[in-house]
């Protein structure tokens, strides 16, 4: 495909037609239309915010593979963003969620790690292309984005992305894939929310818990939430950004003295740069969430880490040529086993605790969709649950580096060249 120059090649005109898109996705998501409010019952606005700007770019609007805008929003606005959705971590309140909502979630996330190579090799025995022939050596880089995406979300994903290394093609179709999937996944889980008595029923499990859940994180909810001043809003970027600057410091210092004293830790990524801003991002917003810091979440600490999030989103976006997206459609079926997976052991071990179906959903939904989605599955069961779906989506985003690189290992490790 001839590289040709875009109709607009000012960065500065391309983030303001970004932003643009943006403002006017949330603003139609937020309007009380009925057109709209059915619109995104089947479209969700994360999906228009990869592939608008995708369209751009496949057309000629724009270009990503000239822009600088990736760049910026990857190295600077992802850190910030990792640290802003960690810092609202109340450990101490998913704890008193009770042990199976935890257990549920890391039961979705256990799925998503394994998923990822059983399926895989699963494929490959009807289609061994996939793991030979021209090209085919990179699959494994691209399944890697999906287990950051499936674990934590899109912040999780580019990391996996620039760890890893896939190709904007390859990243493309994935991107496909992780939506697709993903969105198949969550009709049904809010299909499943309006009787959820039915599992509850045959799994014998008692979701008394659930009302008691309701009243507390009502109560944690107020307890934070406030208007916030000038102060507060540059409070919470400027410790966001201060963490990246500090992350972005230590990393140039660890990464090549990785790379010059212990060359063979290469094959996992630790010689990368900007895997050291990503750990150490999010390790920091970790350590954070323990101090005082996290009462900031009350001022909007991870809304304004979602408006990092979502321009990044935009950037990735812009990189993508649509007319690869069904190049391998082998892709999809390793993607709906994949999900088959996690959803299978998801089931089973709801199924040995006893536990709700509501911690079932909203604990795979925390995995799978994140933050954008998993407020919205708990408010199918009830409006003031949303917040259930944030915390554990949250923990997500804190696990969703660990969990994707592992996963990655496993993949590069069974399947690498």
């Amino acid at each position: 495909m001839e590289s040709t120059n875009p109709l607009i090649e000012n960065d500065a005109v391309t983030l303001g037609l970004l932003m643009t898109v943006l403002a006017l996705v949330f603003y139609t998501s937020a309007s009380d239309s009925v057109f709209f409010r059915r619109f995104y019952r089947v479209v969700p606005t994360i999906l228009l915010c990869y592939f608008l700007p995708a369209l751009m770019n496949t057309f000629g609007l724009i270009s990503g593979e000239n822009s600088q805008l990736y760049f910026v929003a990857s190295r600077y606005l992802l850190p910030a963003s990792l640290v802003l959705l960690t810092l609202s971590i109340d450990l101490k309140s998913i704890l008193k969620l009770g042990p199976k909502a935890l257990i549920m979630f890391l039961a979705g996330t256990t799925g998503i790690i394994v998923g990822g190579p059983l399926a895989l090799f699963i494929v490959s025995l009807f289609y061994p292309d996939v793991l030979g022939g021209a090209g085919a050596e990179e699959t494994w880089r691209g399944l890697a984005t999906i287990a950051g995406s499936w674990i934590g979300g899109s912040a999780n994903q580019t990391a996996m992305l620039e760890v890893f290394g896939a190709s904007p093609t390859l990243f493309a179709q994935m991107i496909a894939v992780d939506v697709i999937v993903a969105n198949i996944w969550m009709a049904v889980l809010l299909y499943w929310a309006a009787k959820p008595e039915v599992i509850d029923g045959r799994f014998g499990a008692d979701s008394s818990v659930i009302e008691s859940l309701k009243s507390k994180v009502e109560q944690y909810r107020k307890s934070i939430m406030k208007i916030p001043s000038m102060a507060d809003t540059m409070v919470i970027l400027g410790l966001g950004f201060f963490v990246t600057g500090l992350s972005h410091l230590f990393a140039d210092i660890l990464a090549p003295w990785i790379r010059e004293n212990y060359p063979s830790l290469r094959q996992y990524s630790l010689d990368s740069s900007f895997f050291w801003i990503v750990i150490l991002a999010t390790t920091g917003g970790l350590l954070l969430s323990f101090t005082r810091m996290r009462k900031l979440e009350g001022a909007g600490a991870s809304r304004l880490g979602s408006v990092l999030l979502y321009v990044l989103v935009a950037t990735i976006g812009m990189q993508m040529d649509l007319r690869a997206v069904l190049d391998n459609p082998v892709f999809f079926l390793i993607g709906m086993l994949w999900m088959l997976v996690h959803i299978i052991i998801m089931l089973v071990v709801a199924y040995f605790i006893k536990a709700p179906f509501f911690f079932v959903a909203v604990g795979s939904q925390a995995n799978v969709g994140g933050a954008a989605s998993a407020p919205i599955v708990a408010s199918a069961f009830n409006p003031s649950l949303a917040p259930v779906g944030v915390l554990l989506a949250v923990l997500g985003y804190a696990v969703g580096t660990y969990g994707a690189y592992i996963c990655g290992i496993l993949l590069q490790g069974a399947f690498g060249g």
